[in-house]
């Protein structure tokens, strides 16, 4: 079952897909496509992977597929929905998409073994983990600069139940302005299985019931300009659909600025290492 939450008469209301329609408790029905959505989810934490395709780690070029997965959070502030704009700062210029399967926990999970991992799934999400890369310098690798901005995790229109979904069978997509820029098949491509990521955070953090995982994005990220619509498709689950816009105000000039550094570059355009430091230079003798 697909459930979604929307604004109706303004206040926030459940209700079911069927057909074109969101059908309420009672039993009015509001077309798809002109609800007004919200987050159908609302976690007390927002964990990430890093690297858990393989085409990812290919077109980094990597050594070796990473053994273990890595992860980093995005603030619960940072959480938004089916149509909403994202914002990218003033003075930035790599803001990038990352189309990604989202896991929904559904009760209180602590050391669980993988066997049973999914069993305290509630649902599936589709979801935007959204980073501006101009910030990759700071933070020392934490993530909050460069993913946790307000609106940089949008994520709907529905959740699908657990077990409509089989999670070793799903085709995530990403378009931007109706084309096909990521694909990935997580029966093939994922490296790290939902269960394993599950057991693998709960052994040391309790996820809560609503905690939200983001299971991580194939190849080909890539910055986006303002005025583009980029979508996050996942078969079963639904489809994702944000605009870019500029953020309306100028950022307090206090701590880090943003810059073009070698890891903007390395990571935001997916190039080599010793390519981004040599553009790095290259940028930074321009001004």
């Amino acid at each position: 079952m697909k459930r979604a939450l929307i604004m109706h008469e303004d206040v926030p209301t459940w209700g079911t897909l069927q057909g074109d329609d969101i059908v309420l408790a009672s039993g009015k029905r509001v077309p798809a496509a002109q609800a007004r959505y919200l987050p159908p989810v609302r976690p007390s934490k927002i964990i990430a992977c890093h690297l858990s395709y393989r085409s990812r780690c290919m077109e980094y070029k990597m050594k070796r597929i990473p053994e273990y997965p890595s992860y980093f959070m995005k603030p619960p502030s940072s959480l938004s929905h089916h149509g909403a704009t994202v914002a990218r700062p003033r003075g930035c210029k790599f803001l990038n998409y990352e189309g990604e399967i989202g896991v929904v926990i559904g009760r209180r999970c602590s050391n669980v073994p993988m066997e049973g991992a999914l069993d305290y799934v509630r649902g599936y999400v589709v979801a935007n983990d959204w980073g501006v890369h101009d910030f990759r310098h700071a933070d020392r690798g934490s993530m909050l600069r460069v993913k946790g901005h307000d609106g940089f995790c949008p994520v709907g229109p529905f959740i699908v139940d657990a077990a409509d979904i089989d999670p070793n069978d799903i085709t995530l997509r990403t378009y931007v302005n109706g084309r096909v820029v990521q694909e990935a098949h997580t029966g093939s491509d994922l490296i790290f299985s939902f269960a394993y990521q599950i057991a693998d955070l709960s052994r040391l953090i309790t996820l809560e019931e609503g905690d939200l995982l983001l299971t991580g994005t194939p190849a080909n990220s890539r910055p986006v300009n303002i005025g583009d619509v980029v979508e996050v498709e996942a078969s079963g689950i639904g489809r994702l659909t944000n605009t870019v816009v500029e953020l309306e105000r100028d950022l307090v000039p206090v701590g880090e600025p943003p810059r073009i550094s070698a890891n903007t570059l390395h990571v935001a355009l997916a190039i080599p290492e010793d390519e981004a430091e040599r553009l790095a230079v290259e940028q930074q003798q321009e001004f």
